[in-house]
C-alpha cells in the first residue's frame, strides 16, 4: 500500500485479541495502518490488569513487526511490586512507551490496591530504575471524567498527572472540537505545557458508539444523533455520513493546531484509513 501522508502525526489504539483468529486479523490491521507511518500503536489493558498477558504479547508482536508500540498500564487494584514486575518485563522487551491510567476495578473486586490515582502511577514509574527512559502518556477528558462532578477538580487531576512526570496526553474520544479546544485552553492556564492529542472514534457501529458515549458522558451532537437514527438499518448511509462527520471534525482540529490525532480503531482499519486518506488529500 502506498504511503499516506497526513498533515499531523497519527496513532492508533487496539484492544488485545481474545482468539488466534482475532490475533491474525489484527496483524493485517496493523499492516494496513502502517501505511500512515504512525507515531505509535497502543494496546489497552483490562480492568484490574485482566488482560495483562494478552496486552504484553500484543504489544511485543507489534514491536517485533518494527513499529513503535505503547502499552496501556492501569494501577487500580495493583501493588507496587506487581507494577514494578510489569515495567521490568516491558524493559526487557524494549517497550519504552506507556499509557498510564488509573483504570477500573474488575467486577466483584473490593480492594483498590496501593495506587489511588493515575498521578501516583506516573510518579512511581519515574521513581523506578531507569525511570527517565519511559515516554509516559496520560488520559485527558475534554468533557470531563464521568465520575468527577466538578470540572475544575478534574482539570486539577489532569494537571497533577502531568506534574508527576507525564510527557504527553491523549484525550477520551469526543465529537465536539470546541470541547477539546476549551479543555486545552484551561489546561494551559494551569501551567500544563505537554502535547494534548485529541482522541477520535470513527463511527464503526452507531449504536455501540452511542452506548460508549452515554456511559462516559460524551456528547454526540443532536443533529448527528437524529440523522444517524433516521438511517435505521441503512449501513452504507451510516458509514458515509459517519466518515464525513469525523473527517470534518479532524480537519477542524488540524486547522486549530493539534499536535496529532489518536484513533480508537476497535481493531478495524477501514474507517481510520479512509479518514487518513481524506486528510492527506489528493496524491
Amino acid at each position: 500500500m502506498d504511503e499516506i501522508r497526513t498533515p499531523v502525526p497519527v496513532s492508533f489504539e487496539f484492544f488485545p485479541p481474545n482468539t488466534p483468529v482475532g490475533s491474525e486479523k489484527l496483524r493485517g490491521v496493523v499492516a494496513e495502518l502502517a501505511a500512515t507511518k504512525p507515531e505509535f500503536f497502543s494496546v489497552t489493558y483490562g480492568a484490574g490488569g485482566s488482560t495483562r498477558e494478552k496486552t504484553l504479547s500484543t504489544v511485543s508482536e507489534i514491536a517485533a513487526m518494527g513499529h513503535e508500540a505503547a502499552a496501556h498500564l492501569s494501577c487500580i487494584g495493583a501493588t507496587r511490586e506487581s507494577i514494578a514486575e510489569i515495567l521490568a518485563t516491558y524493559r526487557e522487551r524494549g517497550i519504552r512507551r506507556l499509557v498510564a491510567l488509573r483504570g477500573d476495578l474488575p467486577s466483584g473486586t473490593a480492594t483498590a490496591g496501593e495506587f489511588r490515582h493515575a498521578s501516583d502511577l506516573v510518579r512511581f514509574i519515574r521513581e523506578t530504575q531507569a525511570g527517565d527512559s519511559w515516554h509516559i502518556e496520560v488520559a485527558a477528558y475534554p468533557e470531563y471524567h464521568p465520575q468527577e462532578r466538578y470540572a475544575k477538580r478534574d482539570l486539577q487531576h489532569f494537571a497533577d498527572k502531568v506534574a508527576a512526570g507525564a510527557d504527553s496526553a491523549i484525550t477520551q474520544f469526543f465529537f465536539n472540537p470546541d470541547a477539546y479546544f476549551h479543555f486545552v485552553e484551561q489546561a494551559r492556564a494551569l501551567g500544563v505545557t505537554v502535547p494534548i492529542v485529541p482522541g477520535v472514534m470513527p463511527f464503526h457501529n452507531y449504536a455501540r458508539i452511542a452506548q460508549f458515549a452515554q456511559r462516559d458522558g460524551i456528547e454526540i451532537p443532536r443533529w448527528v444523533a437524529l440523522k444517524m437514527e433516521g438511517f435505521m438499518d441503512d449501513v452504507a448511509s451510516i458509514r458515509a455520513f459517519g466518515l464525513d462527520v469525523v473527517t470534518q471534525a479532524c480537519e477542524r482540529l488540524i486547522a486549530g493546531g493539534v499536535p496529532g490525532i489518536h484513533f480508537y480503531t476497535l481493531n478495524q482499519s477501514a474507517l481510520a484509513l479512509e479518514i487518513c486518506k481524506r486528510l492527506a488529500g489528493p496524491v
